[in-house]
């Protein structure tokens, strides 16, 4: 991890769950971290948390993934202030319950500018930020189990998770994509997707978290598969990384 020391990440949707168990371990790693949320208060309360003496290492700043502008607008923040981005976790998502054939196209919409083009916005940014200083830097995207298999509704009911598993199916795509385009475009810039199975988040209602019981994951267990996969020799790429808590019957 010697060669992140004092790197940059930029982390979306830091404000909670995945997203703030992450800022505080690369933080811990010694990293200079940016989160990046709707909710910056939320950022700068985790902040205020931590030792004294890492406080410095975590900026917060508002942004809005689903906006192109609120995104342009964070990362020309970045630049300005840090010179560049080393790291970018695109961890920012969302989840509308109900049934693709009846739910408001509004929403399903929502769902989809936050998965996926949350995602293609702030990677472009990220990439050409690292493409242009020639830093070999690293694109993670929080997947999903439910990128590699459409989870059913509970026994006799309707499914309910409409576009989510889509969204997510469209991140392991867009994972593929991305790794033939680093290469193509002569970089040396890797590219990660993590699909975890439920974590304790509040995407995960109360009633789901019940039923697991000790079969569910936490945020830290995905910041240290992230951390793991930072720390790999530089001719080393962990394309897909699908974590599950142990007995997980999705």
């Amino acid at each position: 991890m010697e060669r992140w020391h004092n790197k940059v990440a930029v982390v979306t949707g830091a404000s909670s769950g995945i997203g703030a168990g992450v800022v505080k371990d690369l933080v811990g790693a010694g990293i200079q971290v940016v989160g990046l949320a709707r909710r910056k208060e939320r950022v700068e309360d985790i902040r205020a948390n931590l030792p004294e003496k890492r406080q410095s290492l975590l900026t917060a700043i508002e942004c809005d993934v689903t906006n192109l502008d609120s995104v342009n607008k964070a990362f020309d923040e970045i630049i300005t202030k840090f010179g560049g981005v080393d790291i970018l976790v695109n961890n920012a998502g969302t989840s509308k319950l109900g049934q693709l054939v009846s739910q408001d196209p509004q929403t399903i919409q929502m769902v989809l500018q936050t998965n996926v083009m949350g995602v293609v916005y702030c990677t472009q940014r990220a990439f050409k930020s690292m493409k242009d200083r020639n830093m070999n830097g690293h694109v993670i995207i929080i997947n999903s189990i439910c990128g590699h298999k459409v989870l059913g509704g509970p026994a006799g009911k309707l499914p309910i998770t409409n576009i989510y598993s889509p969204s997510k199916y469209a991140i392991t795509a867009i994972t593929e994509i991305y790794r033939q385009e680093f290469s193509g475009l002569g970089t040396k810039i890797k590219i990660t997707s993590i699909s975890p199975g439920a974590v304790d988040t509040e995407l995960i209602s109360d009633n789901l978290k019940k039923t697991l019981g000790e079969r569910i994951l936490s945020p830290h267990d995905i910041g240290s598969a992230i951390l793991y996969t930072l720390s790999t020799p530089p001719h080393v790429q962990i394309h897909e990384m699908i974590i599950k808590p142990v007995g997980e019957s999705f």
